[in-house]
């Protein structure tokens, strides 16, 4: 009995290590979603400012793909993802909307006039509301909506050529044809 007492918290903490040692690999990108393949939030977000319009359900189950990208202008990783929205903007079959993340309009237009402007809509999040609506975790993350208003797929991090590629650009034409 008394070797029970000394070999049980080392098997506990043999177990413990093992757990821990095999998230050191898990991939910091993915996250799963709960709202993956359920309807987007039923939330009507209000324009950046005067110059542009915000989006709500009626957009996002206008019956095309809308692909939703969380920003910032105080977020480094949206700085270095910029190239590759523009990028994304050049395409076509979906519309691209920008739904701010806590921020200022003048810091966002600060922030676009540097990095281009891909999105025809931007919405802002102003007291992160939408964020935990969308299950955000922190800016950048990008969403891919069907044409019905269902979130069919998330992406965590930043975008670059690579990732639009062989990740996004696939979603996209999955939802569109879904």
């Amino acid at each position: 009995m008394k070797r029970l007492v000394y070999i049980l918290p080392a098997i506990g903490f043999v177990v413990l290590a093992v757990v821990l040692f095999r998230s050191l690999f898990l991939s910091p990108t993915f996250l799963p979603s709960t709202l993956i393949d359920k309807p987007a939030p039923m939330l009507e977000i209000a324009a950046l400012d005067d110059q542009t319009q915000g989006f709500g359900p009626r957009e996002l189950a206008g019956g095309h793909v809308s692909v939703i990208n969380v920003f910032g202008s105080w977020c480094a990783e949206c700085h270095v993802e910029a190239p590759a929205m523009m990028q994304l903007a050049r395409e076509q079959g979906f519309e691209l909307y920008g739904l701010v993340q806590r921020d200022t309009p003048e810091k966002i237009r600060a922030f676009l006039a540097q990095t281009g402007n891909p999105f025809s809509r931007i919405a802002n999040d102003i007291d992160g509301r939408a964020g935990i609506e969308w299950g955000v975790y922190g800016a950048p993350e990008t969403f891919v909506v069907d044409g019905r208003g269902v979130i069919r797929y998330k992406l965590i991090g930043p975008l670059d050529a690579q990732r639009l590629k062989n990740e996004l650009m696939p979603a996209i034409r999955a939802a569109a044809a879904g």
